[in-house]
């Protein structure tokens, strides 16, 4: 059959792109996702028929109308974005996919790292990527009674960070430390890596870890194929600790996990608490660390962001490590304060 077939960029700051395009996904049964650096669509005649996105190097929102199935479109759309991705330096493309069109996407050279049945898988584009980090990551092995984790953002780094740091120190022999590196926060990794390297440097027993594409984060997980927002944190969650138990667990030798307590958060808390039940099944303690306070409120970088909005340098100065304080204080920070100034989001 003979389509006139036009593949083309959607702007999604166009209103009435976007709202074609969301029309046309909820009749496919998935929603917009807000997290997105590019969008195309194929049309026959003018009308959609099939789209797909990505964020960074992750592949998102993928569909084909029930009418053009079957013809080769989620092809099309896959190659697209992949030559896009390419020409953007991104080699290494991850996706998430629901379970049974997974092996459609292995046809296409994805590969599979882990899955939560019945609801979604994880794959790369790469042959055996997570195992290769994995043997990366256990050069770093150091051997130990009590080897323990910690996966942090610190956005910035704070007094409550380094608790909880402090805390997993005092009672391992080792600690690793992986910080997000997705640059989904407003404070970009390099400063984040290097606020938790200068705050840590009397610990002598750490060891810092770029966290990589394998740590998920909520910017990458795809809830918009997910119905249910509890069902979204349930297998974000995970799937998260799948890899995290199959792979990075074993290669460190890790035998316990710190995470701070989430008194504010419900979707954090849940999360937690799935976490807590999954390690300890597998025979991995996980310690769920009550928050330090502060007049009786506990520390967050939430609230230290929200003070550097307001124009209170000074008053971040009780909340966070002396190197976190003396950053924000000096003439390198000011582009960034300028831009937390603008930013609205959670994080």
């Amino acid at each position: 059959m003979d389509y006139r077939l036009v593949e083309q960029r959607i702007f999604l700051q166009d209103s009435y792109e976007k709202r074609n395009l969301e029309e046309f996904l909820k009749k496919e049964g998935i929603k917009l996702d807000k997290n997105l650096d590019y969008t195309m669509g194929i049309y026959d005649a003018g009308k959609i028929i099939a789209t797909g996105s990505f964020y960074k190097n992750t592949l998102k929102c993928l569909a084909v109308s029930s009418e053009y199935q079957g013809l080769g479109m989620l092809n099309k759309v896959v190659s697209h974005l992949l030559n896009e991705q390419y020409a953007r330096g991104y080699n290494h493309i991850f996706l998430y996919t629901k379970c049974n069109t997974a092996e459609f996407f292995s046809y296409l050279g994805f590969n599979e790292i882990t899955r939560v049945d019945d609801l979604v898988v994880f794959m790369e584009n790469k042959p055996n990527g997570i195992r290769r980090y994995a043997k990366e990551l256990s050069k770093q092995k150091v051997k130990g009674h009590r080897v323990a984790s910690i996966v942090m953002n610190a956005n910035p780094f704070t007094l409550g960070h380094l608790h909880l740091i402090e805390k997993a120190a005092n009672e391992n022999d080792i600690v690793h430390v992986f910080v997000v590196s997705e640059e989904a926060s407003v404070i970009p990794f390099e400063i984040r890596y290097e606020l938790i390297k200068r705050g840590t440097q009397h610990l002598k027993n750490i060891i810092l870890h770029k966290a990589g594409d394998y740590i998920i984060s909520s910017a990458t997980f795809p809830s918009y194929f997910i119905k249910d927002d509890k069902n979204v944190v349930e297998a974000h969650a995970r799937l998260d600790l799948e890899v995290y138990k199959t792979y990075i667990i074993p290669a460190l030798g890790i035998t316990s996990r710190y995470v701070g307590e989430e008194p504010y958060c419900e979707v954090t808390k849940t999360y937690n608490s799935i976490m807590k039940q999954s390690l300890e099944v597998a025979g991995i303690q996980c310690e769920i660390v009550p928050r330090l306070e502060v007049k009786n409120e506990a520390i967050s970088a939430s609230k230290v962001r929200r003070l550097i909005v307001n124009g209170n340098i000074e008053e971040i100065k009780p909340i966070v490590p002396k190197s976190t304080y003396e950053y924000f204080q000096s003439d390198e920070a000011k582009l960034l304060i300028d831009k937390i100034k603008v930013n609205l989001g959670r994080h």
